[in-house]
């Protein structure tokens, strides 16, 4: 395997370009088992910036770890009764996740000869999330192993550059790589069980958590958005990263409503403040059993807005609407319609209302 040398930093690096305002995108997941149909519909709905669709459903290797875990160089995994593990070499499992990404990359190149999107997402595991969810030989997480933990970042930046070229040959478009840290804070929290369920593996503190993602960040040379759909997510943390942009499901109390913490809402300002963008988790990622209209989806950003006392004509730019979390529990006919919601969200972003 080929890996592109690193980006040669000695020189100031050219500003990273911005996908187009009114944009909207998906956070990754969708349900179903066949990736023609899951790239058709993510191309058509979202057409600004489609990404590559992830479907779970199919099992081992096309979940978020077994997918991530395929772009790893150097390390392959294997599945064993507690989840993933390291294995001395590839077998069944490694290949089964390398062959369901290629079957899907696939199907995103034939969904995109049509439309020929100007940019691409695609989605990895962090290296924190894929550090707590995979295990090293003797059973404990990747996450108690300072030197493991640092070897898999290190593969994780080799194999995502790889991938990267590879989205932007076939495509022809822009790559966005978001990285998925669901796990982010339960990682700094230190409330991870260890092997025997006894106790809690370490706590890894902020500046080590923040150096990593930097890392990875600043050595892939494309646009990354870190996405981390907790109820507390670290934004300021996330915000040191130079990451383009910070997924988020806006719709949670503690960003939302009466209930909002002025403390997370005055992050979420300094982040607008810096010029960084959200990406705002308002689609429901599940049916919610009522009809529901982009506009009703809308007000929570346009609160936000207006509390934080920015002009709600700004939100085509510092705003990415997104489903609140991935569609893989959801059933085709809202998968679609969430879609579609996000991509209104988008359009009502570009021109909102002065009053809602």
């Amino acid at each position: 395997m080929v890996v592109p040398d690193p980006v040669d930093d000695t020189e100031e690096a050219a500003p990273l370009p911005r996908w187009p305002d009114g944009a909207a995108t998906g956070v990754g997941s969708l349900p179903g088992t066949d990736p023609r149909e899951a790239a058709a519909a993510v191309v058509g709905e979202l057409p600004l910036l489609p990404f590559l669709p992830e479907l779970p459903a199919r099992g081992v290797g096309a979940d978020m770890i077994g997918r991530t875990a395929a772009l790893l160089v150097d390390i392959a995994v294997e599945v064993v009764p507690s989840g993933y593990r390291v294995t001395a070499r590839p077998g069944g499992d490694h290949r089964r996740a390398v062959d369901l990404l290629r079957t899907d990359l696939d199907a995103l190149d034939e969904a995109c000869e049509v439309t020929r999107p100007g940019w691409v997402k695609v989605q990895v595991a962090g290296p924190w999330t894929l550090a707590a969810a995979v295990e090293v030989h003797s059973g404990h997480r990747v996450l108690t192993d300072h030197g493991a933990v640092s070897e898999f970042a290190a593969s994780l930046l080799d194999g995502l550059r790889v991938h990267i070229a590879e989205v932007a040959a076939r495509t022809g478009a822009q790559v966005l790589v978001q990285l998925d840290e669901p796990t982010l804070p339960a990682v700094l929290a230190g409330t991870l069980p260890t092997a025997s369920g006894y106790g809690t593996v370490r706590s890894v503190g902020r500046n080590e958590a923040q150096d990593a993602l930097r890392d990875l960040v600043t050595g892939l040379g494309v646009p990354v958005v870190v996405h981390c759909c907790a109820d507390r997510p670290p934004v300021r943390l996330l915000a040191g990263i130079g990451a383009a942009g910070i997924g988020i499901d806006a719709t949670r109390p503690v960003f939302s409503g009466s209930s909002a913490l002025p403390a997370a809402l005055d992050t979420l300002g300094e982040v607008w403040d810096s010029g960084t963008p959200l990406l705002l988790g308002l689609v429901p990622a599940l049916d919610p059993g009522r009809p529901v209209t982009s506009r009703d989806l809308a007000r929570p950003a346009f609160d936000l807005a207006d509390r934080l006392g920015f002009d709600r004509s700004r939100l085509a730019t510092l705003a990415v609407p997104t489903t609140t979390c991935g569609l893989a529990g959801a059933t085709p006919t809202w998968a679609r319609r969430a879609l579609a919601l996000s991509r209104e969200l988008g359009d009502a972003f570009l021109d909102p209302p002065e009053e809602s």
